[in-house]
């Protein structure tokens, strides 16, 4: 966490991309597939088009209304295009498919084997159902399968409780959504491995096509996802680098979750999907997002055998307190996946995640609910680590430590999440406001966080640095009920640059009262703490202007000032390279990601909820800039969630709140 940590010495956190902690052996991690997560070979490519259905049907689509205009993404003429990308491609491809057909149905009673039994026969498209009552699951974890749903009849009917989990290529998970097991630290992944290639040429920001050598001897095929990385820089730089050493001074535990080759770790990697193939040459989807991709840091190319693809998980809920794994759910070599309408539960003080993405794009996390994380460190509700292009929408995070920790991805949206009572050490009566989103390690670039309501947003350098991210149109309250201490609402430490921070709502009445600091971790009542640096141990991160200079702020309206702030002073536009000229305009688009008002939105809600040209909000004491928004009005409505966020688990239907997707 961005400051208790460092004062109080308490996060010893590292993991490999595995999963396995850093210094464990890893010899289980390291060959083979994981328990028939990749049996199904008629997989469909992830490309958008619906899976045929067995069952005489086909997969209908629910998108995510998004969409680009001719005149190019919505941020145009506000960011600038070296600073941002076309969000409206995140999530899975095409939207979340509508899946009628039911392979299977099974009741309360029923055992892991028996259900796993049942996702293994049935056919790409179809449903395994599994009837309202409560399941007592002991004998092992559930195991997704490509093109096929698992699906309750509701997170307040369908009851499944864990005592155990599967192993999940290492990840330990309660439900496990799994490609074959070729993880960063495998022989076949490495240079000159079966599952990697050399990158020679094709690095410019945006490319599409690029060139490859050396290829293993799995191959590369049209519409495969592979894996691109390059070695992180080794020092400081006066711009855009990526760097995790600790003997540089640009973190203070060193970075984690990629491939290690020559001693270097690659935490910038982004997932792309291969369309077209001549000779050497590589079409991709997306283009390239960063624009620091060269030769020097010996670009490469790795790929899982068989991800996992076109798989979901509905309406039901999955506790996980006693099973004595990491997580609840993990999604990992995986595209195209979704988890939606459920309640996720983690009462213990253990670690890992509620959810965790691990190699995984185009993924869908949405209208669920977290709840109960325990303890000081490496409790997190949803961590991303080597995502790509990944949504998470409309989500409620209750009592959990961090509700949304970004490790090494590029690309993906975090939009209209509620976040309440982030829990930190409280049986030792530590009081730290903890963010709702907290950028925790080198590689986090591009990521998109629009219209959230929580108490703060961090990045931190306990693992590197960040860069060229962008928060658009939330509502974050620099308090939180309970924390007393480290109240700010935005805290960027060092080398966290080029973010871009438009049309937001910032702090809480009479209680955030100072406009910006550069203090380090811990100040207080502050709307922007920026670029101090940071110690642990004997490592300490330098103080860095460059945060301040770097960064993009218009259009804010924040406590301090009881305004709105379009002040060309807080523009870069004499930074080069990657600046951002003033815009000439004052008018905000609705959304960065969304073509127009998203069809799940309530009609009698506002539309946009937050932000400075938002009039007549229902949250008192911001000028009328903001709104509650969905998730918020869901845990304070059909939930009956107290207002401090405290208490047991709640009841939580999807259908009762948002309605049928």
């Amino acid at each position: 966490m961005r400051s208790l940590a460092a004062a109080q010495g308490f996060l010893t956190f590292c993991v490999l991309a595995s999963g396995t902690a850093c210094g464990t052996s890893q010899s289980s991690a390291s060959g083979g597939t994981d328990g028939g997560a990749a049996a199904d070979a008629a997989v469909a490519d992830g490309s958008g088009a619906m899976a045929a259905d067995s069952g005489g049907g086909a997969d209908s689509a629910s998108g995510n209304d998004a969409g680009v205009s001719a005149g190019g993404p919505s941020w145009t003429g506000i960011v600038d295009p070296t600073r941002a990308i076309d969000w409206s491609r995140a999530g899975v491809v095409g939207g979340i498919p509508t899946r009628t057909v039911v392979c299977a149905t099974l009741n309360p009673g029923a055992t892991a084997a028996q259900i796993n039994a049942a996702i293994a026969a049935c056919p790409s498209g179809q449903v395994v159902s599994l009837a309202a009552g409560s399941y007592s699951i002991s004998d092992d974890g559930i195991v997704m399968k490509s093109g096929v749903t698992v699906r309750g009849t509701g997170a307040d009917e369908t009851l499944l409780t864990f005592s155990t989990t599967n192993y999940c290529s290492n990840l330990s998970a309660a439900i496990c959504f799994s490609g074959t097991n070729d993880w960063s630290g495998g022989a076949n992944t490495q240079p000159g491995g079966a599952n990697a290639a050399d990158w020679t040429d094709g690095y410019a920001q945006g490319a599409t096509e690029i060139t490859l050598s050396n290829v293993g001897s799995t191959g590369i095929t049209v519409g495969q996802y592979i894996y691109l990385d390059q070695a992180n820089d080794t020092s400081v730089s006066s711009n855009f680098f990526v760097c995790d050493a600790t003997g540089a001074s640009c973190s203070l535990e060193g970075g984690n979750g990629g491939r290690i080759i020559n001693g270097v770790l690659r935490s910038q990697a982004q997932i792309v999907k291969v369309t077209a193939v001549s000779g050497s040459n590589y079409t991709i989807t997306p283009g390239l997002y960063s624009p620091n991709w060269r030769a020097s840091q010996s670009p490469g190319a790795w790929w899982p055998t068989q991800p996992l693809q076109n798989a979901g998980l509905e309406d039901l809920s999955v506790d996980a307190t006693n099973s004595g794994g990491q997580m609840n759910v993990a999604i990992y070599n995986a595209m195209n996946n979704w988890v939606r309408g459920v309640r996720l539960v983690r009462t213990c003080t253990c670690q890992r995640d509620l959810l965790q993405f691990n190699m995984a794009a185009h993924c869908t996390v949405a209208d669920s609910y977290f709840y109960g994380t325990q303890g000081q460190s490496v409790n997190y509700g949803l961590e991303a680590y080597g995502a790509s292009d990944d949504l998470v929408v409309n989500n409620i995070f209750q009592h959990v430590v961090a509700p949304m920790v970004v490790q090494p991805s590029l690309g993906s949206v975090y939009a209209y999440n509620y976040a309440i009572n982030d829990t930190y050490a409280d049986s030792m009566g530590i009081h730290w406001m903890q963010d709702e989103f907290i950028q925790h390690n080198a590689g986090v670039e591009f990521q998109l966080y629009e219209g959230n309501v929580g108490p703060g947003f961090g990045g931190d350098v306990f693992h590197g640095n960040q860069l060229m991210n962008t928060l658009f149109r939330n509502y974050f309250l620099g308090t939180d009920p309970g924390r007393a201490d480290d109240t700010t609402v935005v805290s960027l430490e060092s080398y966290i640059r080029y973010m871009n921070i438009v049309g937001n709502v910032l702090g809480t009445p009479g209680t955030t009262t100072t406009y910006q600091v550069t203090a380090g971790p811990g100040a207080d009542g502050t709307v922007f703490n920026l670029g101090g640096g940071n110690t642990e141990g004997s490592v300490t991160v330098g103080a860095d202007p460059m945060v301040v200079s770097t960064m993009l702020r218009w259009g804010n309206y924040d406590t301090a000032n009881a305004a709105v702030r379009f002040e060309a002073g807080e523009v870069p536009s004499a930074v080069t390279p990657y600046g951002n000229a003033v815009p000439t305009s004052e008018t905000l688009p609705a959304s960065f990601f969304l073509g127009a008002k998203p069809s799940w939105w309530p009609s009698t809600k506002a539309w946009p909820p937050i932000g400075p040209d938002v009039t007549g909000g229902n949250i008192s004491g911001l000028g009328g800039h903001a709104n509650t928004i969905p998730a918020q009005d869901c845990y304070l409505g059909p939930m009956a969630g107290p207002v401090d966020g405290s208490g047991d688990v709640l009841t939580f239907s999807a259908s009762a709140c948002y309605g049928t997707p």
